[in-house]
């Protein structure tokens, strides 16, 4: 297609011309009106001179529009001819583009309408030829990208055959050999069977591969969407196996570091106390000796009790889901802690595990009275909405910076000095253990809001 801005020689021409002579640059309906009225004129004078000769005008009218015939079909191709060459290129244009063949142009000397239908077409061909390559182009990058990823890549059809797989997938199912056109199933059967149970399943999830030191670890995700109006299933296989490993490290470290520091804390008291206790003894200073073994006692009894928060954060057993009536169990809790209870005075019934929701709010309510605000102001609401249970803990201390929220909920992760950085960890699995959600919010005006939804399976 030709363009002023590209080099002629970047791509062929065909090169059409108008043969029109003095009319070629006049529109095109002016040159045919100006062509049939000199046609006109020409055959009233011939017709005239033939009355000379003969006696019946008709026969004079018919042998001067015989006589000039030849001469206006030799005109009317003269004139009309390139025009029809012209409008066949077009047609064959248009074909090659919808071919997707691009890489040709057409040049028009001629009427100035045409000059423009043919300048507009060239600059359809050229925007369409540039919509192309940028297709292509983006069609590259993405073939790469999802060729090059990690993540094993397979697109199942209606009839439950591959349509494609990347390198990831080769390499992970196919011991590096192609596995388009092959069947799924027969894929599937010929593969581990935790993929098989996974898959079964439904849905996304995590299986391991192996065992001991071979073991690998596997995120599968499914997505389903249509094709060309038809039902494709996008299946996508991610090894998590190092990236764990590196996290599980990173968690044995920092459990590590916790309880030796919270043991070197108790221990180090107890042993200097021990020592200390041994002396008195000796000089018979008996009058100090009780203050001595009281500490001894208090850091022990601290180091029995954080022991035993971390192993109930190991050992929570899966939830003993039974009905409970809501006020029963508030009035459980007011018994234990002080608060003030927002919420409907007949909430009806629950379904939850009563031991373990206890004593995730008694951790919650505890936090809020050592945030810092006054009794009167750390509040337990209770709300049901539809197909759940809303529960939330509410306090007036200082709240929480953008860090701490972000880490609040993490195992082992505390602002206070003596703290386990369990309480919070620990709510957390409870409720997602019952199948809800837990999430703390800064309050306006100060303070927290630790929120609870649990289902409502009754």
């Amino acid at each position: 297609m030709t363009d002023d801005a590209r080099p002629a020689a970047s791509k062929p021409v065909t090169h059409l011309r108008e043969h029109r002579g003095w009319a070629r640059r006049l529109p095109l309906a002016t040159t045919v009106t100006v062509l049939a009225a000199a046609y006109m004129v020409a055959a009233a004078s011939l017709a005239l001179w033939f009355l000379t000769v003969l006696d019946n005008p008709w026969q004079a009218i018919a042998l001067a529009a015989l006589v000039l015939l030849p001469v206006l079909w030799y005109h009317v191709r003269r004139a009309f001819g390139p025009m029809h060459a012209l409008f066949r290129a077009l047609s064959g244009t248009v074909a090659s583009y919808r071919d997707g063949d691009f890489g040709f142009g057409l040049s028009w000397k001629g009427s100035v309408d045409l000059e423009e239908l043919v300048a507009a077409h060239n600059h359809l061909g050229d925007a369409l030829r540039d919509q192309r390559l940028a297709l292509v182009q983006r069609e590259l990058l993405l073939d790469t990208m999802v060729q090059h990823t990690p993540v094993a890549m397979m697109l199942v059809d209606p009839h439950r055959r591959i349509v494609h797989a990347n390198l990831a997938a080769r390499k992970l199912l196919g011991e590096g050999r192609k596995l388009e056109g092959q069947s799924f199933e027969d894929l599937l059967a010929r593969s581990p069977e935790a993929l098989r149970e996974a898959l079964q399943r439904g849905g996304d999830g995590m299986f391991t591969v192996g065992e001991d030191d071979s073991e690998e670890i596997y995120h599968l995700a499914r997505r389903a969407f249509r094709l060309n109006g038809r039902k494709h299933e996008l299946i996508l296989l991610r090894q998590l196996t190092a990236e764990l490993r590196r996290q599980e490290v990173q968690t044995w470290k920092k459990v590590i570091r916790v309880i030796s520091h919270e043991l070197n804390n108790s221990l180090a008291p107890i042993a200097s106390l021990a020592h200390s206790g041994a002396e008195l003894l000796k000089r018979g200073q008996l009058e100090r000796l009780p203050n001595a073994l009281a500490t001894i006692e208090d850091r022990a009894r601290h180091l029995e009790g954080f022991i035993r928060d971390y192993a109930r954060f190991a050992k929570l057993p899966a939830p003993r889901l039974e009905a409970v009536d809501w006020k029963r169990f508030v009035a459980q809790l007011r018994s234990q802690v002080e608060f003030v209870y927002d919420g409907p005075a007949e909430a009806g019934i629950g379904r939850f595990d009563a031991a373990q929701l206890e004593q995730c709010l008694l951790n919650l309510l505890k936090n809020a009275h050592e945030s810092g605000s006054s009794p009167r102001e750390v509040v337990l609401g209770l709300k049901h909405l539809p197909g759940s249970w809303r529960i939330e803990v509410l306090d007036r201390g200082t709240g929480m910076n953008e860090a701490v929220l972000a880490n609040a909920l993490l195992p082992f992760y505390s602002t206070k000095r003596h703290g386990t950085g369990l309480g919070l960890a620990l709510a957390r699995e409870i409720a997602e253990a019952h199948g809800g959600r837990i999430a703390l919010l800064n309050r306006d005006g100060g303070g927290l809001c630790v929120a609870m939804v649990l289902p409502d399976a009754v």
